[in-house]
């Protein structure tokens, strides 16, 4: 009975394991910068995240001069954010993967929407070889940087 149980739920949950991938096939190594418009969303959980039509901009100079808040993880921003680089990949929409949606709430990130220009700094994939994909480091918009990777401390 707890054989056929297993098999079952397996079976109904297989297919959204496996759909979904995990952070460490993303490269942490080399920061990629990307602004465009907002084409549609998703704000849901695993993550929220939507599709961003880019406009192939570099990364401007202003950048590390943003304020950037405190979070729990131990990330370098500034390292991080001077020295993010357009891709070189010239795909024109991207799927943005932004952080689960208890995160997004606890830096009080109000969800995009369709026709918003957005910037982002985040990883691909190595060598940017795969889907167009960006995992959020940094979500850039309204004159302020919001970091990702983990809550906000106090």
């Amino acid at each position: 009975m707890f054989r056929v149980l297993l098999v079952s739920v397996l079976a109904l949950l297989g297919p959204a394991a496996f759909a979904h991938h995990g952070w460490s096939s993303f490269d942490e190594t080399k920061p990629i910068y990307l602004e465009g418009v907002v084409k549609s969303v998703k704000w849901q959980n695993p993550h929220a995240e939507f599709m961003l039509e880019v406009n192939g901009a570099a990364p401007p100079a202003a950048l590390t001069r943003f304020a950037i808040p405190r979070q729990g993880a131990n990330v370098d921003a500034v390292m991080i954010l001077g020295s993010a680089k357009a891709p070189k990949r010239h795909d024109k929409v991207w799927e943005i993967e932004l952080a689960p949606l208890t995160r997004m709430e606890s830096w009080k990130v109000v969800p995009v929407k369709v026709g918003e220009k957005v910037s982002v700094v985040g990883y691909t994939h190595k060598d940017e070889k795969g889907e167009a994909i960006l995992r959020v480091e940094f979500l850039i918009g309204n004159g302020k940087v919001t970091p990702l990777r983990s809550s906000p401390t106090q």
